[in-house]
């Protein structure tokens, strides 16, 4: 909560500054207000909460009841929640909190249509670290309520050896025993390779996830016979809502998908004086 608190600060200090001209030009300060929350399309919600945090940053004796819930799917014209306060605060509080909940909802809608995609193939879609920069902890809490599944949330929290990590130990052989020495045992190792020979390579070395980088569906088969549950095989790049399905049919236990969190669109929400 101290993170979301903290993006939230620097979202409103970055949007009202020393003041807001136009609400201290137009509105009496102790003006009462109510307004609502409105879905303007079809989407999955997540983030009302922050929504709530938004306002009560701002004046802690704002009233947010929230009518919707996250994870949940809601339909055009929904009321998400309803707001009391004095004006100035909701005013002062309405493009943070929409800014920061239309793009959660995005993340989760998007995350959602990938896991409709893949459903009942057993392969599981997770989210990488391609994210607004200073917004992690809310986009990787959205493809949670989206039904999608976090990867390791930053670089202190999970082992992924990659082609350049490759590169710099000197292989993916030397890179993994490196590692096994110098983690705890309560750590598992992920290992990227983009070929049969190094797929075979790590699953010698002892790698307990392989990515498979950018193969082709042929190639993916091959490589999860080749893993044969030894280990989870993790689908990785270019994988679309178009290609998501054929991606997962192949035998892969995770597809991670950059989209999520770098490519979604922002649904439209309102704010709505009565």
């Amino acid at each position: 909560m101290l993170e979301i608190d903290r993006i939230i600060c620097t979202a409103l200090a970055e949007d009202i500054g020393p003041g807001d001209l136009t609400t201290e030009a137009t509105v009496a300060p102790e003006t009462p207000a109510r307004a609502e929350l409105v879905a303007k399309e079809d989407f999955v919600l997540a983030g009302i909460d922050v929504a709530r945090r938004v306002f009560a940053a701002l004046d802690p004796h704002v009233a947010f009841g929230a009518v919707a819930h996250d994870g949940e799917r809601v339909k055009k014209g929904t009321v998400l929640a309803e707001i009391e306060g004095h004006a100035a605060s909701l005013l002062q509080g309405e493009r943070v909190a929409l800014n920061l909940l239309q793009r959660m909802c995005g993340v989760a809608t998007l995350t959602a249509r990938f896991v409709a995609a893949v459903s009942g193939t057993g392969a599981q879609i997770v989210d990488t670290r391609k994210t607004t920069p200073g917004l992690r902890v809310l986009e990787k809490y959205a493809v949670r309520m989206g039904g999608g599944r976090n990867h390791r949330i930053a670089l202190y929290d999970g082992v992924l050896i990659k082609e350049n990590h490759i590169a710099a130990a000197g292989g993916i052989t030397a890179a993994v025993k490196r590692a096994r020495t110098r983690l705890s045992h309560i750590h598992k190792i992920e290992i990227e390779t983009r070929n049969p020979d190094e797929v075979r390579e790590a699953l010698a070395a002892g790698a307990d996830i392989i990515l498979l980088d950018n193969m082709d569906n042929a190639a993916l088969r091959a490589a999860v016979q080749i893993i044969n549950g030894q280990a989870l095989a993790e689908a990785s790049g270019g994988v679309n809502l178009d290609t998501a399905r054929e991606v997962a049919e192949t035998g892969v236990d995770l597809i991670s998908v950059g989209a999520l969190t770098h490519s979604y669109r922002a649904v439209d929400i309102s704010m709505l004086i009565r």
